[in-house]
């Protein structure tokens, strides 16, 4: 039996017991924590998983060129969107055509906290060109060595574009802010079911 602790009452400085009223409850909050903590992460996806979100990447992308451009828009509750809002909805597409979650919307920040910097040589479809100032395009289908097709929602035309890497802005300006090229690290996908 636990014992009861004794709660001094500052009105009156007479000691009063805990209620055995919370006792339950205070049991129940500590099964549920030990329930919590001994829940085994859900598994990686292996690398087949990771081909079939990669390869789902250019068609849930090129869904949604020409969506109107909305700060705070999510796509599939307001027919628009804002950068973060595109960019999650197509991984969460693409994850859901692969057989994969993904945990949603987050802003910006975050999602970029979640990803690693990868080798420009390297990248794939689905990876993130990220400027210095935060901003980022994703890399949506390979077209050559080198070459890429990228997809961002631009507040200055609007509405959501895509855009090659052989295309004169992408050299004058994506390529001078550049910071890096990132893509999602694989935990943040996991198999469905």
């Amino acid at each position: 039996m636990i014992p009861n602790p004794v709660i001094q009452n500052p009105s009156n400085r007479t000691p009063r017991r805990f209620s055995n009223r919370l006792r339950p409850a205070v049991f129940g909050l500590a099964a549920v924590l030990v329930l919590i903590w001994q829940v085994p992460a859900p598994a990686a996806p292996d690398e087949a998983d990771l081909a079939a979100f990669r390869e789902s990447i250019p068609a849930a992308a090129e869904r949604y060129i020409g969506t109107p451009y909305a700060f705070g828009a999510d796509p599939f509750h307001h027919g628009a969107a804002d950068n973060s809002h595109l960019l999650c909805a197509i991984y969460q597409d693409a994850a859901e055509t692969a057989g994969l979650s993904f945990p949603g919307y987050m802003p910006m920040e975050m999602l970029l906290s979640r990803t690693v910097r990868v080798d420009p040589d390297a990248i794939q479809p689905g990876d993130l060109m990220v400027l210095k100032d935060g901003h980022a395009a994703m890399i949506y289908r390979m077209a050559g060595a080198g070459h890429f097709d990228l997809i961002y929602a631009s507040l200055k035309r609007g509405e959501v574009i895509s855009f090659n890497s052989r295309n004169l802005v992408y050299e004058i300006y994506w390529l001078v802010h550049l910071d890096g090229f990132y893509r999602l690290k694989p935990a943040l996908l996991s198999p469905s079911g």
